[in-house]
Parts: structure tokens; sequence; C-alpha cells
């Protein structure tokens, strides 16, 4: 959908928008939103798609951003955009920006420029790069995110205990290993092919969301692409306001978010847990969709029911905690392994969570 050229006094919540970046955000009304997630362009003449003159794709990684990059201009339209956000941002809100080493240093230097405060820069590696065919490089296996609030002194969200419990217990740390979105997740267009050259894996926004945002909080993401953040977000009940220029990229978010069904609200509350130590986190599980916030697990025998929590705790009546410590406390044992007490239906059966483990990344 489009907007007429006016200030959006409304919000326009869980609406995908075509249109430029910096046109809608000028229409939306100051300290409106609660977060921003930003996969900016790397390059301004398609935004999203670098060429060379002759009109042929370029590869992400190769010498030609240098060549072609008109860097002045790329700098003024990231001051454009990065100062709409500040201004939409909430005082206690943060913004979460990804690139590469194309965009993300100019990027991150311009933030400061303007006032933001730098929180944390996080190292996304990746379990599946793409191989440096031609040899002359090391493979480039990361990107980095840039995490930040609107000033040095902002009263910002951070949700340790949650980020903690998806990790098992374990602080979490600013190195996170994901595989590339591949497999069902990716988006392919009627040949095959991949509709979108740097789709996002939902494993990454939702660590990305629930470490600063609520449900009920509305979600910025003014480089829509073909909806990751949007879908995650309304997986999470949060609220979502995506900016997309690209015509087929609105039609396929749009359809992409149609088909998410929100987790319920008793899926969502998180609390503290103590570590109890596996080879894989729960929370990894949670987070790759494999085991969905709202799932409902069982014991073998089917006497006992827990749900899924978003950051991979779970609920059992008025108790919540990890695999482990749900399962021993609906047990009156001093301890339980959870990953072979806790079931879940599959094909007609009930299989232990335990073999979620092996499955392919």
């Amino acid at each position: 959908m489009s907007l007429p050229v006016e200030v959006v006094r409304d919000l326009p919540l869980d609406q995908v928008i075509l249109g430029d970046a910096v046109r809608i955000m000028r229409m939306l009304p100051p300290a409106s939103v609660h977060c921003v997630f930003a996969d900016p362009p790397y390059n301004l003449q398609l935004r999203g798609e670098l060429r060379r003159p002759d009109d042929s794709l370029v590869d992400g990684v190769d010498d030609d951003w240098d060549r072609f990059t008109d860097f002045a201009a790329y700098d003024a339209f990231t001051r454009e955009w990065l100062g709409e956000c500040r201004r939409l941002l909430r005082k206690d809100g943060t913004l979460w920006v990804i690139g590469t080493y194309h965009n993300i240093f100019r990027i991150g230097a311009i933030l400061q420029e303007l006032g933001f405060w730098i929180l944390n820069d996080v190292v996304w590696r990746k379990a599946n790069p793409m191989p440096n065919f031609r040899g002359r490089r090391f493979t480039n296996a990361h990107e980095t995110l840039i995490w930040a609030a609107p000033g040095r002194d902002a009263r910002y969200r951070f949700n340790y205990q949650a980020m903690k419990a998806l990790n098992d217990d374990v602080q979490m740390r600013s190195d996170w290993y994901f595989p590339l979105c591949t497999g069902p997740e990716r988006l392919r267009n009627e040949h095959g092919l991949k509709l979108h050259p740097t789709q996002k894996p939902e494993a990454l926004l939702h660590r990305v969301l629930l470490s600063c945002t609520s449900p009920g909080d509305i979600v910025l993401d003014p480089f829509l692409g073909t909806g990751t953040t949007a879908a995650v977000a309304r997986r999470l009940s949060r609220h979502f306001i995506g900016i997309e220029r690209h015509p087929a990229y609105v039609e396929a978010a749009l359809g992409r978010v149609r088909r998410v069904r929100p987790a319920s609200a008793e899926a969502l509350t998180a609390t503290a847990t103590k570590r109890e130590a596996v080879r894989v986190p729960f929370g990894s599980l949670v987070e790759r969709g494999l085991v969905p916030a709202g799932t409902v697990l069982t014991d073998r025998m089917r006497r006992v029911q827990a749900v899924v929590v978003a950051d991979g705790t779970l609920r059992c009546g008025g108790i919540q905690g990890s695999i482990h410590q749900v399962g021993a406390a609906v047990q009156n044992a001093p301890s339980c392994n959870g990953w072979t007490f806790w079931h879940l239906e599959h094909d007609g059966a009930l299989v232990a969570i335990d073999g979620l483990r092996a499955a392919p990344a």
C-alpha cells in the first residue's frame, strides 16, 4: 500500500508500506517507535542491488563496491535515514543496523556524529558462508550489527534475563552463530531463484527483537525487503511498520506476514532461570523455529504439559524455568534431563526434543 503525502497521526501499525524510506519516515510522528531494525542498501543506484555500468549484477563482496559507489552520496543518504530513525525513536528505544565491511564502518561513524550512543557491536558468524570463488580474499563469513541508543543518557531496554535464558542461562555474548537463510525459509521467485539476495534468517531477528522489545512494542524496518522483521515481530506479538520500495518484495512480505500465527500471551512472558548445562541451548531450537514459542510439550506418558516461551523457558501452570527445572518440578524430583523428559507431537507420534538437536542448521 502507499500513503498520502501528509504526516501520519495514527501510526500505520502492522502494515507494509510501498515507498521511499526517508519520505515515509518523515510522515510519522516523533518518538513513536520502540525499536528500529535496518538492513540498509549498499548502493544508491537501485538501493539493494549493486550493478556495474553494463547493468550486470555485482557480487556483494567484490571490488566493484569501491569502484562504482559515490561515497559522498551514500553518506548523505545514510545521514538522512538515520536522522529520521533518531527522531522516531522513543527515549527508551534502540536501533539495530546490520552491514558488512562495505558500509558498516561508514554507518557507525555517522551514527556517532548524529548523537547515537553505541551499546554493542555484534558479529553474526555465518555457519554456511558463501565461498570466495576468486581466491583473492578470506571467505567473508560474518556481518556486523550495531546496537545503539538515541543518546548517551537514554534509559534503553535490554532484556538481559531473556537473553540469558535463550542461551541456556549463560550470559549472551556478542558473537552470534546462525546459518544463512536457506531451505523453506528462503523465498524464491517463479524460476526458483532467490527472491532477495540478502534475506536475513528469522532466528537472527528473533534474538534482536527479544533482546530489546516487549509484546505490544512497535518495531520499524525502513528497508523491509521480503519481510523478515515483520514476520518475526508478528510471531512475537510486536507491532511492526515496514517500508519497502520494491513492489515484488512488498507483495512477498505481505503474503509472508499473513501466514504467521502470533504466539500466545502465555508463550511470550520471560523470567529468569538458573544454569543447567547442556550441549546445545534449548533456546537455539526456539530461535530456529524447530520448537516455536507456543509449542506444547508433554512427558512421554502425556501426563503433564508445558508451553514453550519465546526466551527458551517452559511454563507449566505457575512454574516457569528451563526444560530441566520444569521437568524436575512437575515430577517433584531433585533434577531432570529435560532433553529426554519432554516430547512434542510430530507426524502423529511423540518425539523427544533431544532428537531435534541433531537437526541440520
